[in-house]
């Protein structure tokens, strides 16, 4: 009881009374799980989330500047060698980690499933978005004679779905003992008017609360704690559904050792300058990635003396960090940014209500805010052709048919690592 009227008393604070009327109506099981829900749930962050809603977002143009990049065409056999051989250095003394984002489901594909259980039509048989990666780190494995850590990121939704299906699939191949999957934190989402919402279960609906999570959700999962155990020094992290990542990049890792900095991305260039995707700069002499509804149109169009665009190196979710910039990240606030979305819900009658138009906000931090909190970052242009090939939706731009293209494309050109990889 006395749990009770603390979390009536904090929303009665944060104005949230329906929360109390609808516990009023469960019984008394089911109150107690919303009880302990409210109680996990920073109701004084979630105002202030709300109140970003209200604000413009405002970016002073004078405060930005273009960003520093090696261009990997464009650097001498020599030199890659020699960046190469120190990465090859670390990766040699199991000191390397790789961690797959993979807590989405295939809804915008209409694929009834995680994202990673995604099966993409190549070669006639297909291959799942798992079985790519899977096969992209055993290549490695065998190159460097190690077996790479590979730490999966799921959500609550899918976790149980996706160990389910890596263990029918025996991980396809890949040591299950260095398979380590952890969860994804979650959100509150609100309505229009900044008040929680009701799920077809009877409690606070919640969401993933980004990308920009992973680093807090790697720390409070013990992944973080496994991976000093183990003696890792750097971390690749990278999306589920790019078929051409590159997870084990000796040019990028070795940049990032030869400049002595704690973070490094790899980029290409943007195919337009309004393709939508988040572009590097620096904002306040530290690295910064915009995204591309919050850069103005006329940066957006912007070109340098070469006639390139001027903020035109896209994130394409390709990151690398130091096992201590993790964890230093790991206990920063990170920004987190709305979008309106559509989500069903419970009234108070305990009717289901499936919304024809957007009608609440979700949060969500993104991964390259934490470069902020850095003074450099070396950046790494990569080409389109080699390095991104993502399926996010079911036709169009960034879809199976693109990714299968160009994966097939890639592998064509590469036929010689292909039968070594095999």
């Amino acid at each position: 009881m006395d749990k009770m009227q603390d979390v009536i008393k904090l929303l009665e604070e944060y104005h949230q009374e329906h929360i109390i009327k609808w516990m009023d109506k469960l019984d008394d099981e089911s109150k107690r799980k919303l009880v302990e829900q409210i109680k996990n749930i920073d109701l004084h962050q979630i105002v202030e989330l709300y109140e970003t809603t209200r604000k413009e977002i405002e970016i002073k143009e004078n405060k930005i500047e273009a960003i520093k990049y090696l261009d990997k065409e464009k650097i001498n056999p020599i030199e890659k060698e020699r960046l190469d051989d120190l990465a090859e250095n670390v990766i040699k003394k199991s000191q390397y980690a790789v961690v797959t984002m993979a807590g989405g489901q295939g809804t915008r594909l209409e694929h009834p499933g995680p994202k990673g259980t995604f099966k993409l039509d190549v070669y006639g048989k297909g291959k799942y978005l798992f079985e790519i990666l899977a096969e992209n780190l055993k290549e490695a494995n065998n190159k460097y004679d190690v077996i790479i850590p590979w730490y999966i990121m799921t959500s609550r939704e899918n976790n149980d779905e996706t160990y389910n299906f890596l263990e029918k699939h025996n991980y396809f191949g890949y040591d299950k003992d260095n398979v380590i999957l952890f969860k994804q934190g979650e959100l509150p989402i609100l309505d229009m008017n900044g008040k929680l919402m009701i799920d077809k279960n009877g409690f606070i609906k919640e969401a993933s609360d980004g990308n920009g999570g992973v680093f807090t959700s790697l720390r409070t999962s013990g992944a973080l704690a496994d991976m000093k155990e183990r003696g890792i020094k750097w971390i690749f992290i990278g999306g589920v559904d790019n078929v051409l990542l590159k997870m084990c990049d000796t040019t990028l890792l070795g940049m990032a050792i030869d400049k002595n900095v704690e973070v490094a991305s790899k980029s290409v260039v943007k195919a337009n300058p309004h393709e939508k995707v988040g572009v590097f700069c620096k904002m306040n002499n530290h690295p910064k990635v915009i995204e591309y509804s919050e850069l103005p149109e006329k940066m957006a169009e912007e070109v340098d003396s070469n006639g390139e665009l001027k903020y035109g190196e896209s994130h394409i979710m390709c990151n690398l960090f130091t096992i201590d910039a993790i964890e230093k990240v790991s206990k920063e606030p990170l920004i987190y940014h709305y979008a309106i979305k559509k989500n069903s819900y419970l009234d108070e009658d305990g009717k289901e209500v499936i919304p024809l138009e957007p009608n609440s906000y979700k949060f969500e931090a993104f991964i390259f805010d934490a470069f902020e909190f850095f003074d450099d970052i070396a950046i790494l242009r990569g080409k389109r052709e080699d390095d991104f090939a993502p399926v996010k939706n079911k036709e169009g731009v960034d879809s199976p048919k693109t990714a299968k293209e160009l994966y097939e494309k890639f592998w064509e050109r590469n036929k010689n690592v292909l039968v070594n990889a095999s």
